[in-house]
């Protein structure tokens, strides 16, 4: 992903409004971000537990979602969930229900899609071995890593145009 500003990444939302864009909180990290490691940008905000934001890059321009994290009953430890973007398997509460309201008629009437994520959406790290899942959540594979790359920007690109 190339890097972006502030700026841009306010006006990429297409499932809120301006007033929410503008309230939103930047990831703490946001200056040190990992450009050329990621897909897409996401962070949960730090004021609001339950929001969450994904930015990536398609066609040439940016397009950002506001995400609401379902807040599910504690799993335990040895139970695994598996991330439907990077598919990578967490134990306890490493992946979440995300749900994005949808665009247009069909948002204003409250119709909404959702996906699991990894709950701190570092799916271009997981993908790339950058950071390990809490239980080893490696599932080996024989796809190269740009394949691998592919089938998460494949998956992220097939969420975002439900949304």
């Amino acid at each position: 992903m190339r890097p972006v500003t502030e700026r841009d990444i306010r006006t990429s939302f297409i499932n809120c409004s301006k007033g929410e864009t503008q309230r939103l909180n930047l990831p703490k990290d946001f200056a040190q971000s990992p450009w050329e490691d990621l897909d897409f940008l996401g962070w949960r905000d730090p004021g609001a537990p339950e929001r969450a934001y994904l930015v990536a890059e398609r066609d040439g321009s940016l397009v950002g979602v506001a995400l609401r994290v379902t807040s599910g009953a504690s799993r335990a430890f040895t139970s695994r969930s598996m991330c439907s973007l990077c598919l990578t398997m967490h134990t306890s509460g490493g992946v979440a229900l995300m749900t994005a309201r949808r665009t247009g008629e069909a948002g204003r009437q409250g119709n909404s899609v959702g996906q699991y994520l990894c709950t701190d959406l570092d799916c271009s790290l997981y993908v790339r071995g950058k950071k390990k899942a809490a239980g080893d959540g490696v599932v080996e594979e024989s796809l190269s890593l740009p394949e691998k790359v592919a089938r998460t920007r494949a998956n992220l690109f097939a969420f975002l145009a439900k949304v």
